[in-house]
């Protein structure tokens, strides 16, 4: 019995010996007979892709900045002269147009002066055509027994001193009659008034400060900071296509809108900022009323002080190499296309891009007209291999263009 229990032990320890030799061997002879297979596979065809010619396309040149819209005319009204105020009349935040009367101050003190200056005139007035007729007598008997030369004297000197008299007086009059006048202040401009600053019953005077502000609403000036060497890139591309005309101006709105009114650039500052190394650049650009039913108040697309961005365009395109914005890929060395050779294998080509305008991009540098490069299939293309060259497949604004048509 102790035998047979032993024989069993054996039999069980070599069966499990024999089945992982056994298993071993089997996944030799799979891969042996596996091997010479994959070996002996015929390679794959090359990769189909989508490839283009290299060509110019009218391109419109844009640059973007940030800036400012300012309003091309700003006054403070202040007070002219010590007194109350009456009332203003205006509503604030209204448009008011030049010449409306916008704050009334207390007339009557200077009505007074104006009217005491009157009779001063007049009273010198009266001297002096007195003194007239009195020298007029002395130059007559002059030429008489009883006419004597220091009796014209002193009536010529005192037709004189009242000459003076008459013009001083006449002087004060005027004085009194403009302060009158600053009584009541009126707009300077067409433009919006802001909120009024002093109320009805408070005594304003020249150092009374700022009492409203009115800014001019149409147009607008548009006024952004270009560096210097952009200023020069500027230059040399639109000074030989006309200067200011070559270029105009288009704003994007603080929502992302883009404002329908182009603009035009007018001006370039004399001196670069020796803290940013930029040059003011200004433009005006339209800001005509909204169309608003039911407001009585003018509204209008731009503000005083509003930040934008700036798009600085070519008037006229330019033709530049262009290429779909899907044939550049980007990575740590910049951007790059794959350019197809004669031989149809593909090369990695460094670009320079220019500004986009989807789907397009321009290229600055880089490239050359007619070669060829891929647009469709890039994720099957390889350095260096060889590659099946057709015609790219169609864009969807393309295909469904031709399902309208």
């Amino acid at each position: 019995m102790r035998r047979s229990g032993s024989n069993r032990a054996l039999s069980t320890a070599a069966l499990a010996v024999a089945i992982p030799a056994a298993l071993a061997a089997l996944v030799v002879a799979l891969a042996v007979v596996a091997t010479p297979a994959a070996a002996q596979a015929p390679s794959g065809a090359p990769p189909a892709v989508g490839v283009i010619k290299v060509s110019k396309h009218p391109v419109t040149q844009t640059e973007r900045f940030i800036g400012r819209i300012q309003a091309t005319a700003r006054v403070d009204i202040v007070a002219r002269v010590t007194a109350y105020l009456q009332s203003y009349d205006f509503k604030e935040g209204d448009e008011v147009r030049k010449g409306q009367l916008l704050y009334r101050l207390e007339q009557p003190p200077f009505q007074a002066a104006v009217e005491a200056n009157q009779g001063s005139v007049q009273q010198f007035q009266a001297q002096l055509a007195n003194a007239n007729v009195t020298l007029q007598r002395a130059n007559t008997l002059l030429n008489t027994p009883a006419g004597q030369q220091s009796t014209v004297d002193a009536a010529k000197a005192g037709q004189g001193n009242l000459q003076g008299q008459v013009l001083t007086a006449q002087a004060q009059l005027k004085t009194a009659q403009i302060n009158l006048g600053y009584t009541t202040i009126e707009s300077p401009i067409d433009g919006k008034i802001g909120r009024t600053n002093v109320t009805a019953g408070n005594v304003v005077s020249p150092s009374s400060g700022t009492l409203a502000t009115v800014v001019g609403q149409d147009p607008m000036y548009v006024v952004f900071p270009v560096s210097v060497r952009s200023v020069l890139e500027l230059r040399e591309r639109y000074v030989p296509l006309g200067g200011f005309d070559a270029v105009k101006i288009r704003i994007v709105l603080p929502d992302g809108r883009t404002y329908g009114q182009p603009g035009k650039l007018n001006f370039i500052d004399n001196t670069v900022s020796s803290n940013t190394d930029t040059i003011a650049l200004r433009g005006t650009i339209p800001n005509p009323p909204l169309p608003q039913k039911g407001v009585d108040s003018v509204v209008r697309e731009l503000y005083d002080g509003e930040f934008v961005s700036v798009l600085l365009e070519g008037a006229q395109p330019v033709d530049l190499l262009a290429i779909p914005q899907a044939a550049v890929l980007t990575d740590q060395q910049g951007s790059y296309v794959y350019v197809v050779g004669d031989d149809n294998k593909v090369a990695r080509q460094t670009v320079q891009l220019g500004q986009s305008q989807p789907p397009e991009v321009s290229v600055l540098s880089g490239l050359k007209e007619g070669q060829t490069i891929v647009v469709d299939g890039l994720q099957r293309v390889r350095i260096g291999q060889a590659v099946n060259p057709g015609p790219p497949a169609p864009s969807a604004a393309d295909a469904a263009e031709k399902a309208v048509k």
